[in-house]
């Protein structure tokens, strides 16, 4: 394979995966809410619903070899075709081996390469052995329903079982030597809204683009900022300069008679009584500052000229760098909707394996954070749902008898506070968590005596949840009892510039608060100095900046405390935290800047030699290697040029509180431009992949080529320009390849037009439509050779 094909086929998978995702996520939505159904009436739009993404991904799948995924969709299919027919709500088993099955395609997806799936084949296996027998067990129980020759069979799989050929199927595109069996259909499903996956796609005012891209554009938008801030270093060093001169300015003014007197008497002849006009040396370097007084005045103003000319193109450059910022950041802001929608199926797993029951409620999916915070928090969020029902949730016998509803309900809010941060709040009604438990646990495994744990707070003794290798759980399990889970949350947590803290209530549940930046790289810094070196501290962890006499400094237990708020507050020296080495000569102060970080009973105040001032500040990496350096979160280079480090304030409390805290598709040969005249060809297809591969295989023989996700886009296309031949899907929202086909052919203008159905409807009567409603050709995708299509193509246009 040359490397320009290989480069489309990588892009085809990439838009495979894309189409693949959300194909997954709706067939898992569509799941969970076929649970909640109590009525089999309102379960046939659903049951439609997920077998139009199970059709559509099977489609796919073939157009990228992964045939693997292909027939594991199949049998999915034969399963729900058999369930419509029988027009019931399945039981639990049967709804865990649907689940089992759905998460068994997402894994196939992933292992996208065929020594993958092949090292996979005995997972695909088995629950393609569980789906057979519930097949046979649907179809065993039912009675043969009755042929039906004159409509066409969306997406009901062709009437495949697990044991015939399950790699022949709508939006399969490939070779095969035997025509696929005809098996009784079921019936037709009805035609439904369009998918949502077609309603984006067909937006005119949206595009998929590669978060990379994204990624790259806001790096480079933030690094705007350092110019911003460099022009701003100018300007003051320009404003400095302008003050240097005004006061040498006034210092000539209040000083030039008395050098002139001086110069006067210099140049008197001590042996003359009259006066002469003859100028000696000191007149003369006189004179030449006088007259260079009005060239220096006139430098001056030009520079007052300049300066305001520095400060108007600041406000614009500043300006301008601003909202180009933060129209990039828009362009990676997504909606916590997007990490949510896999915590329903989450919990539903959990409770099945844990025999608990537990409802999740969300609340403020549509509250926007920055992609990279998002990523971040899945595995924290992963941990805390896992504890809630691991540790907080009881059984729904023992919730009965403490008179609680057998189901347990986990709540998650999300909101937007304090302008540029985001709370999220996970809350259980389970049994909370109990502080004297937590204090025994942690004398067991070692991380406090006995005496010492007997001293701690409830509040204290409960943080201990958040220690590595802490666990109240008796045994070791697959969910809990490593006594990790909590300790990433908060790691993962802090080190995104956030903080996590839990409240509970015996008996009521707990609830635990995530405080997080809406959004990473860029935030706004107060300036210290410590030891001589420059520290930057994000202003949101300050909770104030103080000013206070020395003797206002008391001695409690042998700790240095101030007075704030009417409440006792550590005071800590930052250079000595830090380890810096100690100045050359430290000048007696009577007063001592301080910055208090923190909240509530858990500030500490620390003292620095100077508050400086405060920043917009850009986070620089500091490389793998120094990921995670003890109290530093970063750096950032000042407009000045000079890097400063960012500390990070979470581990300066907790330091100073003690604590160191698959085959390859051959692309086709480009036919001579001189035979395809650049005649333009519309392709309707409501699969991405598949859109992706005709659009590649017409382009490069030569057309121009121009696609729609449906057939009602296809007609609107057609509508607006003229094309010379349509190359058609059948199964498509909205408006099928048949009727679109039958609109052409009813159209004066149109009714000429060459149109090629392409489709894996492989029955006599699907044919027989075809070229009933007016169809050129008629090309199987089971069956498809690119160059059977592109002699097609040419001898109807």
């Amino acid at each position: 394979m040359s490397a320009q094909d290989n480069d489309f086929f990588q892009q085809l998978l990439a838009a495979y995966h894309v189409e693949a995702a959300e194909h997954l996520q709706a067939m898992s939505d569509g799941l969970l809410q076929l649970e909640k159904c109590a009525e089999p009436s309102a379960s046939q739009p659903i049951l439609e619903g997920i077998f139009r993404e199970i059709h559509s991904l099977k489609g796919a799948s073939r157009a990228v070899n992964l045939t693997g995924v292909e027939t594991l969709c199949q049998a999915i299919e034969d399963l729900f075709a058999a369930w419509k027919r029988q027009g019931r709500i399945p039981d639990v088993a049967e709804f865990d081996v649907a689940h089992r099955a759905v998460d068994a395609v997402g894994c196939l997806v992933v292992s996208d390469r065929p020594e993958a799936q092949e090292n996979r084949q005995g997972q695909l296996d088995a629950i393609l052995q569980q789906l057979g027998q519930l097949r046979r067990a649907e179809v065993a129980a039912e009675p043969k329903p009755p042929l039906e020759h004159n409509s066409p069979l969306p997406y009901t799989g062709e009437g495949q079982g697990v044991g015939e050929d399950a790699t022949k199927s709508e939006g399969s595109f490939g070779k095969s030597s035997q025509p696929a069996p005809t098996a009784p259909s079921a019936k037709p499903f009805e035609e439904v809204a369009p998918a949502p996956v077609a309603d984006r796609l067909s937006m005119p005012d949206t595009v998929r683009i590669a978060t990379g891209k994204l990624e790259t554009l806001l790096r480079q938008a933030e690094e705007m900022l350092a110019l911003k801030l460099t022009g701003a270093q100018r300007l003051t060093e320009l404003r400095q300069l302008q003050s240097i001169l005004v006061q040498w300015e006034k210092e000539w003014r209040r000083n030039s008679p008395d050098l002139r007197s001086v110069a006067q008497k210099l140049e008197r002849p001590a042996s003359s009584s009259a006066a002469r006009t003859t100028s000696g040396p000191a007149s003369k370097v006189l004179e030449f500052l006088e007259g260079n007084q009005l060239a220096f005045r006139n430098a001056t103003e030009h520079l007052g000229s300049l300066i305001r000319a520095a400060e108007h193109d600041g406000r614009t450059l500043g300006g301008m760098v601003d909202h180009l910022l933060a129209d990039a950041k828009q362009l990676l802001m997504l909606p916590f909707s997007n990490l949510l929608a896999m915590f329903p199926k989450l919990v539903r797993d959990l409770c099945r394996d844990e025999g608990k029951q537990a409802e999740l409620v969300m609340h403020g999916g549509e509250v926007e954070i920055d992609k990279r915070v998002l990523e971040e928090l899945k595995d924290p969020l992963i941990h805390l749902v896992r504890n809630c029902i691991d540790h907080g949730l009881e059984r729904p016998d023992v919730r009965t008898q403490q008179g609680k509803p057998a189901h347990g309900t986990l709540t998650a809010w999300i909101s937007q506070v304090e302008g540029n941060k985001v709370e999220v709040l996970l809350r259980d009604d389970g049994q909370g968590i109990d502080p004297a438990r937590v204090r025994a646990a942690a004398v067991a495994h070692g991380i406090l005596s006995e005496a010492k744990s007997r001293q701690l707070s409830d509040g204290e003794a409960i943080a201990l949840i958040f220690k590595s290798g802490f666990s109240t759980s008796p045994a070791i399990t697959e969910i809990s009892g490593r006594g990790l889970g909590m300790a990433i949350v908060r790691e993962k947590v802090e080190r995104l510039g956030g903080s996590v803290a839990v409240e509970t209530h015996l008996g009521q549940g707990t609830a635990f608060r995530l405080l997080l930046p809406l959004t990473l790289a860029t935030f706004r810094g107060i300036a210290i100095r410590a030891c001589e070196q420059m520290f930057i501290i994000p202003t949101a962890d300050v909770e104030r900046v103080l000013r206070i006499p020395r003797a206002g400094v008391k001695a409690v237990e042998n700790q240095d405390t101030i007075v704030v708020d009417g409440c006792a507050v550590a005071l800590v020296r930052l250079d000595q935290l830090l380890e810096l080495p100690p100045p050359s000569r430290a000048a007696a102060v009577e007063y001592l800047a301080v910055v208090v970080l923190g909240a509530k009973e858990q500030r500490i105040a620390f003292v620095v030699d100077e508050v400086l001032q405060e920043h917009e500040v850009l986070v620089k990496s500091l490389g793998r290697i120094l990921a995670r350096v003890r109290n530093v979160a970063g750096a950032t280079v000042l407009g000045s040029g000079k890097p400063v480090v960012i500390l990070n304030a979470a581990d300066l409390l907790k330091s100073a509180a003690g604590g160191t805290g698959v085959a390859q598709p051959v692309a086709p040969a480009p036919l001579p431009a001189t035979s395809a005249k650049q005649q333009s060809i519309l392709v309707a297809e409501d699969s991405i992949t598949a859109r992706m591969l005709l659009k590649n295989i017409l382009e490069s023989a030569g057309f121009q080529v121009t696609t729609a996700v449906d057939g009602i886009d296809a007609w609107t296309a057609l509508k607006s320009e003229p094309y010379d031949l349509v190359v058609s899907d059948i199964q498509m929202p909205r408006l099928n390849g048949f009727e679109l086909t039958a609109k052409i052919r009813a159209d004066k203008a149109l009714a000429a037009l060459p149109v090629i159905l392409v489709t894996g409807l492989v029955s006599r009567e699907d044919r027989e439509r075809g070229i009933d409603v007016g169809a050129n050709a008629y090309i199987l995708k089971r069956d498809f050779d690119q160059s059977d299509l592109l002699e097609v193509i040419h001898r109807l246009i």
